[in-house]
């Protein structure tokens, strides 16, 4: 108490007081409140539908999203890691185009590929057909190949699409490893071709299991591709509990044993990097030399290297841009897909601009007044990212729903019209869980653009008269714009592509380019579908080509 005193006599700024920190903490609440409704509501009577679904549906949904986890985590480990070391321990023609081509599988969402190979790899598709022309069949009587509608399908899609998660945290590691310890290696005798497995990978064995937590969280956040491939996942299982069997507190169990899963893989990530200290830091470490490759080898390595790219952007580009083609000639554009589009691009800059709003009041406030505090607001205001869209669109329903019950009655009282679903029915409700879910994007983000900005120029700006607002307006904002347009693209593309919370919390007759596809994929119309995926395809290589450039200016 002695010391709150004399820090209020020495002028010290009180946290409780500050506007910044009153925002941080209320974005923190905001984030908070979806989990502990989804706490409430999973404690509510469900009749004797639980037990059904803990009986029957339950066991299988959880063996399945295990299954998929532990393949999709392996295949995105093995292809992410190769990758990484390929581009950065060897040196060989067209190194230089796989280091950013290989990011370009991250501008396809994953029901967009799951949906885009269905149609290629179907009995009658391309594939299939030009290999019974080669084989000498007719009919897919005679040959066809395994249905792709399976685990291994789902297993190999999301491997092939989430891998650059694990490539881009394996290669920075990779690159800021000092090369003396390569070299002590190669002097003890360890030859060339061990490096990788010996030294290398353990080194960069935390950034690996960092780069697999994101991936598993996709595969968990996912709806659209389990459902288009036949594997009953739990989050399937939460959707069809609330929409198909209309039972909100049992697919809010559900959601709370999704978030016991995510907690697991959390930790998971945090004992992967216990007690990791390194000598050498990225400011004094010198790069691995790259071994040059020529002849046979050149060319298996970059075949390895443009295998992913091919399965995991080329393809599902090329069938997306040919069936749009198609789409367009035989029936041009439709009104539904120009509605569909004016409204995920009008929603999603909505959100956008209340998100940076929001992160940079988190992350400003994280800046003035460094505490346990703010630094715990950040934590809890980014809780959303973790969390999988279906599991907090439930959360998010419970306390909307009261509030539109709340305002619909006093509107009922003072007019005596009927009152309607205000937050529901407008949209807010889906800006809300946008803003929950993505709040980490915006707030990591511009922090890491404030960070750099050095203390000594706000004391200049306050010694020459600045007040806080001027320093922000003058100082803070010019050089961190950079920093807010980037998270702003992200955060905006991320919002375009979401699906589960935008299937669960849009208002009626609201199509965005997103349930526009997965409503035409789920009707076998893929080629309607098509001109939908191509546009969220094309706007999400932006911030792959934002990826790029940061990630090369690692070397």
């Amino acid at each position: 108490m002695a010391d709150m005193t004399q820090g209020r006599r020495r002028g010290r700024p009180d946290i409780a007081i500050s506007p910044w920190a009153a925002v941080a903490f209320v974005a923190a609440a905001l984030a908070l409140v979806p989990i502990l409704a989804i706490a409430a509501t999973a404690v509510a009577d469900t009749g004797g539908l639980w037990g059904h679904i803990f009986q029957f549906v339950l066991p299988q949904s959880t063996w399945n999203t295990l299954v998929l986890l532990a393949g999709s985590g392996l295949i995105a480990t093995m292809v992410g890691t190769g990758a990484a070391w390929i581009v950065s321990a060897y040196d060989f023609r067209g190194r230089g185009v796989l280091e950013w081509a290989l990011l370009l599988p991250l501008a396809v969402p994953t029901y967009i590929m799951a949906y885009a190979y269905l149609d290629i790899l179907n009995p009658l598709g391309p594939v299939q057909g030009a290999l019974r022309w080669m084989l000498g069949y007719s009919s897919p009587r005679q040959f066809r190949l395994p249905d792709l509608r399976a685990m291994w399908g789902a297993i190999l899609v999301f491997g092939f699409v989430l891998y650059p998660y694990v490539y881009l945290t394996a290669r920075a590691m990779f690159l800021t490893q000092a090369a003396n310890v390569t070299e002590v290696a190669r002097t003890l005798g360890v030859p060339r071709s061990a490096i990788f497995w010996r030294v290398a990978l353990p080194l960069a064995r935390p950034a690996i299991v960092v780069g697999v937590s994101l991936v598993l969280m996709e595969v968990l956040n996912d709806v659209g591709a389990a459902q288009f491939l036949g594997v009953r996942t739990l989050t399937a299982t939460v959707y069809t509990t609330w929409i198909v069997r209309t039972d909100l507190a049992g697919a809010a169990q559900i959601a709370i044993g999704m978030l016991v899963l995510v907690v697991a893989v959390l930790m998971l990530e945090r004992w992967a990097r216990r007690n990791r200290r390194f000598a050498s830091t990225a400011q004094n470490a010198r790069q691995m030399q790259r071994f040059a490759l020529t002849g046979s080898a050149a060319a298996i390595a970059f075949g390895l290297g443009v295998a992913p790219i091919l399965i995991g952007f080329v393809g599902p580009a090329v069938y997306l841009v040919v069936a749009a083609v198609r789409r367009l000639e035989f029936a041009g554009l439709s009104d539904s897909l120009l509605r569909a589009t004016f409204n995920t691009v009008s929603v999603s800059a909505i959100a956008t601009l209340a998100i940076l709003a929001i992160g940079f009041a988190l992350a400003y406030a994280a800046r003035l007044h460094a505490s346990a505090w703010t630094s715990a607001a950040m934590r809890i205001a980014a809780l959303g990212y973790a969390v999988p869209g279906t599991v907090l669109a439930i959360g998010i329903l419970v306390p909307v729903a009261a509030i539109d019950r709340t305002l619909g009655g006093w509107w009922t009282a003072w007019t005596g019209l009927p009152g309607g679903l205000l937050l529901l029915g407008s949209g807010s409700a889906l800006v809300y869980a946008y803003a929950a879910r993505f709040m980490a994007i915006s707030a990591g983000g511009i922090e890491a653009g404030l960070s750099r900005i050095p203390p000594a120029y706000d004391h200049a700006a306050r010694t020459l008269g600045q007040s806080s607002s001027g320093t922000l307006l003058r100082v803070h904002l010019p050089l961190s714009r950079s920093a807010l347009t980037a998270a702003g693209l992200l955060v905006f593309v991320d919002c375009m592509k979401e699906l589960p919370a935008t299937l669960l919390l849009r208002p009626l007759n609201f199509e965005s380019l997103a349930t526009l596809l997965y409503g035409e994929a789920a009707r076998g119309t893929y080629e309607d579908a098509a001109l939908a995926a191509l546009i969220i395809v094309a706007i999400g290589i932006l911030p792959v080509i934002l990826l790029a450039r940061t990630s090369n200016r690692i070397r």
